[in-house]
């Protein structure tokens, strides 16, 4: 029987695969500036010169197919580039909504909207929620066919402070608290005669 040795394999920081694929990533100039700043000995091997003079000599592509790839790779990564800058900004312009709703008489439910736009699991949250406060707690679709956390009771104060703890990627600034009164029904007027 031969021991059997546990190794281990180094994943780029940016885009998550080894550093000897990350030329095939769309964010590849990033992935090499990761790993020079992290691990330099890595980068020497993948991009020094010998490595890269070695690479060339593998390589049997005509002069304008390569060209032709750099230039497709650079759009790649300028659109991949564009496409993290529009997340982050969604991201940081969207809110999250914490909505007291009433019932009837004096019941209330608190409803959290928004929240996976920040890579929330809901219904992780939503079972904190309910453990937390010891009351029901699940995710809902809600008329606009959004998901959002609904929590029975009025913990719209506390649920502001437990996602701020226990989710810091979210900004304070982005919570929004809200609170809704169901509208009493008018009896109709008596119409004298």
């Amino acid at each position: 029987m031969s021991a059997t040795t546990k190794k281990t394999v180094l994943y780029c920081g940016v885009c998550g695969m080894p550093p000897e694929y990350c030329e095939f990533s769309a964010a590849k100039k990033k992935c090499q500036e990761w790993l020079s700043s992290k691990y330099p000995e890595e980068h020497e091997r993948l991009y020094g010169d010998a490595a890269i003079t070695e690479k060339l000599a593998q390589t049997n592509l005509s002069e304008d197919k390569a060209a032709k790839e750099a230039a497709r790779m650079e759009k790649a990564m300028s659109k991949e580039e564009a496409r993290m800058a529009r997340e982050l900004e969604k991201k940081m312009s969207s809110r999250v909504v914490i909505k007291r709703v009433e019932r009837n008489k004096r019941k209330c439910v608190t409803s959290v909207q928004g929240l996976e736009i920040f890579g929330v699991d809901l219904k992780k949250t939503a079972k904190n929620f309910a453990n937390h406060f010891a009351c029901g707690g699940s995710v809902s679709k809600n008329p606009q066919g959004q998901d959002e956390i609904v929590v029975q009771g009025d913990f719209s104060d506390e649920i502001l402070e437990l996602i701020l703890k226990m989710h810091p990627e979210v900004p304070k600034d982005n919570i929004e608290q809200v609170e809704e009164k169901k509208s009493k029904k008018k009896a109709p007027g008596a119409v004298g005669a």
